[in-house]
């Protein structure tokens, strides 16, 4: 599939937009890393958004110089030392930190205003399950969205199941959404 997608902007809100911005937004492991290479200018760690270690490495690469050309022989050793010890824990570090800035950024985008994610939310939505449990959850969810009309905000009461099933039942969360239509889609393929 082309990227063109990635440079449409329909000026609208939606799925559309938070896809936008998420593909220029999200950061990749292979840049990180690829600005790791140029470590003494801490490329990696600004493109991380992490300006603090990228000014932290610009100094001790700036002491290492001038200790080199101003200094006895050796004491330009301690500070490149330092800065290649903090260039190999980097190393490790690129990983966690492009996980914990998607994550964050995904968040930001889905969450609505004042919400948390529920307790050990991951990212991800996992089916744990039984079959029951999955069948009932996508006749609700299929007579829900049968019920929906365009443009229409449903009030209490509006929802299957009266009132009541609309206090029990939280609404599915965006990856509990698409979890279901896949499974409605595999169900329309096998029949």
């Amino acid at each position: 599939m082309s990227k063109a997608w990635q440079k449409l902007n329909l000026e609208g809100g939606g799925l559309q937009a938070v896809n936008a911005i998420l593909a220029n937004e999200m950061r990749s492991r292979t840049r990180a890393y690829a600005a790791w290479a140029l470590f003494p200018l801490g490329l990696h760690r600004f493109y991380l958004a992490e300006p603090r270690g990228g000014a932290t490495f610009l100094t001790l690469s700036a002491i290492t110089a001038g200790a080199a050309s101003l200094a006895p022989a050796w004491w330009w050793l301690l500070p490149a030392a330092f800065l290649v010890a903090l260039a190999v824990h980097d190393l490790f570090w690129i990983d966690r930190r492009v996980v914990a800035y998607n994550k964050q950024l995904r968040m930001q985008l889905f969450l609505r205003k004042g919400e948390k994610p529920p307790t050990n939310y991951r990212g991800r939505y996992t089916d744990e399950k039984d079959a029951e449990s999955i069948n009932r959850d996508l006749a609700d969810y299929q007579a829900l969205k049968e019920g929906e009309r365009a443009g229409h905000v449903p009030v209490e009461g509006d929802a299957p199941g009266g009132p009541d099933q609309d206090k029990r039942r939280r609404q599915p969360s965006f990856n509990e959404q698409e979890a279901l239509l896949r499974e409605l889609a595999r169900k329309r393929r096998q029949r």
